[in-house]
């Protein structure tokens, strides 16, 4: 059978950091507040120039040079954002025409911070069903542009940058030990719609608008969903949490990611963290932890690689991943 394999990987972010120290500069909070609500310690906030296409074109040209290709080599772009640089064309033609790609097919996906799941397993469908031999996916986000800087539950919370990721079709055996994505988990529910969104749209306000969030609300989800889909991958391939090496989780608050390997019962030391340094950067905060992860060493060829996601709709998911 066909898998998906990882061939390359990058990341890219803004050059500004923002710390929580300069965050109590700008609403009631404090450093002590956010870290011990969130874990988060500092965030990128992208800057003049800088959009989510710049950042994306950043991250897609680090995991080519990885990759040792070129975007001669793609037959398809996806891109995972909430945050387009325009409502269009997509971010991803926007992309395609900055790394000089004149064939193939390139399009947006807009799952919030599941986007990067959902991402990668359409880029799986593709490659599975023959329509793509190499796919190029990309998490890019500037939720700074959409945050209300005067509400301290919400902007605390975000920040920007971009991660990417090549999809090679490889024959697999249809084994667990085949490299590639080995299983993809996808959910939503439109009930929770009010629980997490934006308050403006070209079709509603005719503006972008601000994303508001019931917090408590989104956290008392959020552990229950994710362990559904991570359970489901298990089903559907055979492994127990014993088997994963790595679990790379949605980068939005520290106790959602902790609280959900205990529940699962994948140990902490085998959970990559990036929430403190990189904040909530929605879609683009898995391909960012995973760029972390891979370019230190810790995940190495062959790791089996749990990939999970929650955001706003709400939606949700899982990948299962041989590296």
């Amino acid at each position: 059978m066909i898998r998906s394999v990882v061939r390359g990987f990058g990341a890219a972010l803004p050059k500004r950091v923002m710390t929580n120290k300069e965050m109590e500069s700008k609403v009631d909070t404090s450093d002590e507040w956010i870290v011990q609500r969130t874990g988060i310690r500092q965030r990128y906030i992208a800057g003049e120039g800088e959009t989510t296409a710049s950042l994306g074109e950043s991250a897609a040209r680090a995991a080519l040079a990885r990759a040792d290709l070129t975007a001669d080599d793609l037959d398809l772009i996806i891109v995972a954002t909430s945050t387009p640089d325009n409502t269009f064309p997509a971010t991803a033609v926007n992309i395609q025409n900055r790394l000089g790609m004149r064939h193939g097919a390139a399009f947006d996906l807009q799952a919030v911070c599941s986007g990067f799941v959902y991402a990668v397993a359409t880029a799986d469908a593709y490659i599975r069903g023959g329509l793509a031999k190499r796919a190029l996916v990309i998490g890019a986000e500037t939720f700074s542009r959409i945050l209300d800087w005067s509400d301290r539950t919400t902007c605390v919370l975000f920040g920007d940058g971009a991660g990417a990721i090549i999809l090679e079709a490889r024959e697999g055996s249809g084994m667990n030990a085949d490299r590639g994505v080995l299983t993809a988990q996808l959910r939503s529910d439109g009930i929770h719609g009010d629980k997490l969104y934006v308050d403006g749209g070209p079709s509603t306000t005719g503006t972008v608008g601000h994303l508001r969030m019931e917090g408590r609300e989104v956290f008392k989800h959020a552990v229950g969903m994710i362990t559904d889909v991570i359970e489901a991958a298990f089903e559907a391939t055979g492994t127990t949490a014993d088997d994963v090496d790595w679990l790379v989780p949605h980068q939005a608050n520290r106790r959602i990611i902790d609280g959900s390997a205990k529940k699962l019962g994948i140990p902490l030391d085998k959970v990559v963290v990036t929430v403190d340094i990189h904040g909530n950067t929605s879609a683009a905060s898995i391909p960012l932890a995973l760029d972390t992860a891979a370019a230190d060493g810790r995940i190495k060829k062959g790791d089996l690689v749990m990939l999970e996601a929650m955001g706003g709709g709400f939606t949700w998911g899982s990948v299962l991943i041989r590296w």
